[in-house]
């Protein structure tokens, strides 16, 4: 049975306000009709929030136990007594907030039972009670997946685990997986590979941890095919934490990866603006890398601290950021599958429970002025012309005969001796295009 309980007593659902609002819980940019870029700004930016850190993380940390007031995880509750009473509290969240999309891990939504069987029909009876409250609310899913990382069966991996029953666990966990994300209408399915990596070279066989990663992920892929799932099969790239080193390092390993096992236009990757400054990227570097390479997907938007070399998992604040990542999502044609999931949870001194709204309205609102700036930007031209200009020499004949493989290294050589080129650099204009960002996001109303 539905749990009724209220647990946001006085919270309303979040309206759109404008930008002279002084109420922290309304919308100050995130009007979800207004046409941005020809579309809806709620279909452009497809936003989603996530399960895990919202309504399954306590709080706690490796150095203290949880902090945070989450009734729906009160200590005592029958496992799937307890489930339903979560599922409630993120349903009543998602729909007060008004955003379209969440996004879940198998084990966030169904606690795991004594055998896997158990656990599959638990799955399948909170994905029965999921649907439910997707058609009361009309929220959707943006993504599911498997957790393939908690239990201690995956400390060495689960694709890449020694073990070929390790190996065969995860498969199983990802075929049930990825078919109720299919009968939940999810828009994408993601693979996170947390534990796919190495703590040490000493006992690591690489060779044969790729093999078996890309063999796993043509055993999904395949999946997908044979369920006519239409979704996008997602990997999201994290340099390290857990392991020492993951082997989906980032947006340029993961498509030189995909690219060598013949998975080109079978899997796309799911960025995540903290995993990308782990990788000593920006977020901005991440998502151009993904569209330059075709094998760009959906992000997780959130940020770290600078001062802390781990996964702090914040919410994103800077609209000057955004605006660059949503610029290169926009000039590539927006989202199709994908979209903008909030990987982002409270801090522990955060332990009011509509604090859990206040981070959310905020990175709701970063979003949505970000993609104002950005569609005034991309409507502008100037990036895109300035771009162009610095590169139009290759479009003349020393260019495109070079391009076009009819200049030889020695024809270079005897060009360059005989008619003495000694060219002299352009200015890369970087301040003055830093100050042009600048401008359309002081602009932006």
């Amino acid at each position: 049975m539905t749990d009724t309980t209220e647990f946001f007593e006085g919270i309303g659902p979040i309206r759109y306000a404008g930008p002279a609002s002084d109420d922290p819980l309304t919308y100050r940019w995130y009007d979800a009709d207004r046409v941005v870029a020809g579309r809806r700004m709620e279909d452009q930016l497809r936003m989603a929030v996530c399960y895990w850190h919202s309504f399954v993380w306590p709080g706690s940390d490796i150095f203290g136990e949880g902090t945070l007031d989450r009734p729906w995880n009160a200590p005592g509750l029958e496992p799937m007594a307890a489930a339903r009473r979560k599922m409630a509290a993120a349903f009543e969240f998602f729909a007060k907030l008004a955003t379209p999309f969440f996004c879940f891990h198998d084990r966030d939504i169904a606690p795991a039972g004594d055998t896997f069987a158990e656990s599959c029909a638990r799955l399948d009876a909170m994905v029965d009670e999921a649907i439910g409250h997707m058609e009361r609310s009309g929220v959707r899913l943006l993504w599911g997946t498997a957790n393939l990382f908690s239990h201690p069966r995956y400390a060495a991996g689960s694709a890449t685990n020694p073990d070929p029953e390790v190996f065969a666990h995860a498969a199983a966990q990802v075929c049930h997986v990825l078919e109720a994300t299919h009968r939940m209408g999810g828009a994408n399915y993601v693979l996170w590979g947390g534990r796919e990596g190495y703590d040490t070279l000493l006992n690591t066989d690489l060779v044969r941890e790729e093999a078996q990663l890309a063999r796993f992920l043509h055993l999904v892929v395949e999946h997908k095919h044979r369920i006519g799932f239409a979704g996008s099969i997602l990997i999201e790239p994290k340099p390290a934490e857990p392991a020492k080193h993951q082997y989906d390092h980032d947006a340029a390993t993961v498509a030189g990866f995909l690219a060598r096992h013949g998975l080109e236009g079978e899997v796309l990757v799911n960025l995540e603006g903290n995993h990308a400054t782990l990788a000593g990227h920006s977020f901005h570097h991440e998502v151009a890398t993904a569209v330059a390479t075709g094998v760009f997907g959906s992000i997780d938007a959130n940020r770290g601290d600078p001062q802390n070399g781990w996964d702090t998992d914040q919410f994103p604040t800077s609209v000057e950021e955004c605006t660059l990542v949503l610029y290169e999502i926009l000039a590539d044609g927006g989202f199709t599958t994908g979209g903008i999931n909030f990987d982002t949870k409270l801090r522990r001194q955060s332990v009011a429970r509509d604090d859990l709204f206040h981070g959310h309205v905020g990175a709701v609102d970063t979003m949505a002025r970000a993609l104002l700036a950005a569609a005034s930007l991309l409507e502008s031209g100037a990036l895109a012309d300035r771009k162009t200009a610095r590169y139009a020499g290759w479009d003349e004949p020393l260019g495109a005969r070079i391009l076009g493989g009819s200049a030889t290294l020695a024809d270079l050589h005897r060009l360059v001796l005989d008619e003495e080129l000694d060219p002299t650099p352009d200015s890369g204009r970087q301040e003055l295009l830093e100050n042009l960002v600048n401008r359309h996001v002081e602009r932006t109303r």
